[in-house]
């Protein structure tokens, strides 16, 4: 019974030498190409944006379906209408596609005069925030015997603040972002020394430096939700940019926008501190701390 069975199922061209071993029948000539826009729009839709884009390169159906608006829209933040209004100052999202929506956000858009930026990381699809040091309240900054705005290729900012000696260090700052929903970090990049280029080579002076080594700076942070948090370290390791972790808040989009307030201090005094650069202050997604030991 077994081999009659089975004899039903025996293409007869087979055991011909001239049969279809050597032939293809008329739907196996299909290909990735004669998928339906849609339902490879379909499959897209679960795979992350880099994928996405490598896809979109096999034929014209991946192509057209890599623009689909319910594919990208997907990989939005939900209150990406509100990023719209708040980074650019519009409402885009009447004008293009989900897609060029997510192409613009994933880049560092400048806003606020140019002291912050805003993009949508790649990978975790989270949104990150950088306040340059022009954006802070910095105490003593107006007077160049204690602090200067110094150019650099090393700050996203093209400038960085530089301490040349203070005995007050006191830096302030508050911000309203329509953050997504979720747990963010904050931090400041700092950098003990003041780096240049010569003869094409990165070169940090850190004759200046002094004062860090005796007491710890404060770092603080307030939300307008009651949320507080607090740190404090020695600052250290002279010659690198490091990113001083301030400590985490929780957005709620249940709640109205939040308002954030942070500061860095280091009031002490018995003695004077310098030989330090301010680049930023930056918010990132907790879900992308572990990358930021590669920064």
């Amino acid at each position: 019974m077994g081999a009659n069975l089975s004899s039903v199922f025996i293409d007869p061209n087979v055991l011909s030498p001239c049969g279809s071993l050597y032939s293809q029948s008329p739907s196996s000539n299909l290909t990735l190409g004669d998928l339906p826009e849609s339902c490879v729009a379909s499959i897209l839709a679960y795979l992350d944006p880099p994928e996405i884009c490598k896809l979109a390169r096999l034929n014209r159906a991946f192509r057209g379906a890599s623009w689909a608006d319910f594919v990208w829209e997907s990989k939005l933040p939900a209150n990406y209408v509100h990023l719209i209004q708040r980074v650019f100052g519009d409402d885009l999202t009447r004008e293009i596609s989900k897609r060029e929506i997510y192409t613009r956000l994933c880049r560092p858009n400048t806003f606020d005069g140019g002291t912050k930026k805003a993009w949508l990381d790649k990978i975790t699809g989270g949104i990150c925030l950088s306040i340059s040091s022009k954006g802070l309240a910095i105490t003593g900054i107006d007077d160049r015997r204690y602090w200067n705005h110094i150019p650099t290729e090393e700050s996203r900012f093209d400038s960085v603040a530089y301490l040349q000696q203070i005995w007050w260090l006191e830096v302030d700052g508050q911000f309203e972002f329509p953050f997504p929903e979720g747990t963010y970090s904050l931090f400041f990049r700092l950098q003990l020394g003041k780096a240049a280029k010569r003869f094409g080579r990165r070169i940090c002076n850190i004759e200046h430096v002094h004062g860090w080594h005796l007491k710890p700076v404060r770092f603080q942070l307030w939300t307008s939700d009651g949320q507080y948090a607090s740190s404090q370290c020695f600052l250290s390791d002279p010659g690198k940019w490091n990113l001083f972790h301030v400590g985490d808040f929780v957005v709620d989009t249940s709640n109205p926008p939040m308002n954030i307030k942070f500061s860095m201090t280091q009031i002490d005094c018995t003695h004077t501190k310098g030989g330090l650069c301010l680049d930023s202050v930056i918010v990132y997604p907790c879900k992308i701390k572990e990358r930021l030991k590669h920064f």
